[in-house]
């Protein structure tokens, strides 16, 4: 039985990163699980289920502001509901050294990206001009892509979800594409978690204490990070991604 105190510690971390940066709590709960003695695949099902309960409330806030495009999302959960699940049965039989390795090279390719928006906070990718019927197709299968990434580091797709809309939807206001990002990342992380608590890879006790601090917690740094100025919320971002990669290849070896 993990302490429940560091529970709560683990809980207002994952509040801050969440409420300042909209990022799931996986570069929080991943590692700190993982030091607490969980497997790393216990760590990644135990993660996922804290998203599921972390974003409820921020999907609330932006349903109420208009801010959500169902259909869009729809097709995103789609294809990240299969590609989580994939993806989690190919964490179950990967080796956990190659899961950790996997992780370090996500989280210092986040960290990069993280501090290339600091610079140039409005930094987008070029977009695909194609026809709506064809991005829609695009959308589902890069969706998939992006849930198996879900199932197999327990990242819920937030950041990438974004990345897909404005590589296929360029003109849809960022706000919305925020919203509809973080209902698909509920379905991918929902899905990915159910797989994990399935096959028994996921402290559900932990993620619900984690998860509930996360929710209050989250809701101060939010009101934080609207004083804050985009270029040092990217910093902030970069900073985790460095800090837990390092700690994640101190673990390793």
């Amino acid at each position: 039985m993990i302490n429940p105190y560091i529970l709560v510690l683990i809980g207002i971390a994952v509040g801050a990163l969440t409420g300042i940066t909209g990022s799931s709590g996986v570069l929080i709960v991943v590692p700190a699980l993982s030091y607490l003695g969980l497997t790393f695949q216990e760590s990644i099902g135990s993660s996922l289920l804290v998203d599921v309960i972390t974003t409820i409330s921020v999907i609330v806030v932006y349903f109420r502001y208009g801010n959500v495009d169902l259909k869009l999302a729809t097709l995103l959960a789609v294809g990240a509901i299969i590609g989580a699940q994939t993806g989690a049965h190919i964490a179950f039989i990967v080796p956990e050294k190659a899961l950790e390795i996997a992780f370090v090279f996500f989280t210092s390719y986040m960290a990069y990206i993280s501090f290339k928006r600091s610079k140039n906070p409005r930094l987008q990718l070029r977009s695909i001009k194609v026809g709506e019927g064809v991005a829609k197709v695009l959308a589902i299968l890069l969706a998939f892509v992006i849930g198996n990434v879900t199932g197999t580091l327990g990242a819920s797709g937030g950041i990438m979800f974004i990345a897909v809309m404005m590589l296929l939807f360029p003109f849809m206001d960022i706000k919305r594409m925020i919203g509809s990002a973080t209902l698909a990342m509920l379905f991918s992380a929902t899905s990915g978690s159910i797989a994990y608590i399935i096959a028994g890879k996921a402290d559900v006790i932990a993620s619900l204490i984690i998860g509930l601090i996360a929710l209050i917690s989250g809701y101060f740094f939010a009101k934080i990070a609207n004083m804050m100025k985009s270029s040092q919320i990217y910093m902030f971002l970069g900073s985790v991604f460095v800090l837990t990669s390092i700690s994640e290849i101190i673990r390793v070896l």
